[in-house]
């Protein structure tokens, strides 16, 4: 292939200056849907075939927080940070009718606090000053990051294990720091290096998440037990 062969010139002509026909555009679009779709799910069927009994042992981890009193903390940078947010949400707000609030604090949700130690100490102290502050050994503490590397979230899990709280994080490609960490108790990893598709899986795995939870806090039939 020649050097100066650009491949993204058949994908993206108009970047080139080119101009397809509406018909053609058309079908790329169509095209593109039905492969990030099919992505999607190929990338969620595999990560609950291989890590479906990871994840019932996060949910474990996560309810006995709520049986000792505890809550969960939740952090995460950018398009993570939302998901922490809406971890946070799903617990202190369920839809489902009969199922209680459980305490959960989003340590990105406080602008305030997040620029102060920013600006004053560093970007990497934002989530430890809050777990000084607001953490107890029966909390738990859950992070979010695409890659696993992030190095804010790497030294909150570590004060996080000093402190004596249960460590969850999700990640994405190899898992990064987090996975090679022993700071966390738990980690789930969506093998995919597309942040999307990894971003997708999270979102699942939390919904499932709150659900195993509350039905491991309000139903100890069928061999659902779980310790503290």
């Amino acid at each position: 292939m020649a050097d100066d062969v650009d491949p993204l010139r058949d994908l993206y002509p108009f970047l080139h200056g080119e101009l397809q026909d509406d018909a053609g555009v058309q079908d790329a679009l169509l095209a593109s849907v039905r492969e990030k779709a099919d992505h999607g799910v190929q990338v969620k069927r595999e990560f609950f075939a291989s890590r479906g009994q990871a994840v019932v042992d996060a949910a474990r981890a996560i309810a006995g927080v709520y049986r000792r009193g505890g809550r969960m903390l939740t952090m995460g940078n950018g398009g993570s940070s939302c998901d922490a947010a809406h971890f946070a949400v799903e617990f202190l707000h369920p839809v489902t009718a009969g199922r209680p609030a459980l305490a959960a604090i989003p340590l990105a949700g406080n602008d305030a606090m997040l620029t102060a130690v920013g600006n004053d100490v560093g970007f990497d102290h934002v989530f430890v000053r809050q777990l000084l502050a607001l953490a107890r050994p029966e909390d738990g503490l859950v992070g979010f990051s695409t890659s696993g590397n992030s190095r804010n979230l790497m030294r909150a899990f570590a004060q996080a294990r000093k402190l004596g709280l249960m460590t969850l994080g999700l990640a994405g490609g190899d898992g990064g720091e987090m996975a090679r960490s022993d700071d966390l108790d738990h980690c789930l990893v969506v093998a995919t290096d597309s942040i999307h598709r990894v971003q997708e899986v999270h979102v699942a795995t939390y919904h499932i998440l709150w659900d195993l939870v509350h039905t491991l806090l309000a139903d100890r039939r069928g061999g659902l037990e779980a310790g503290p």
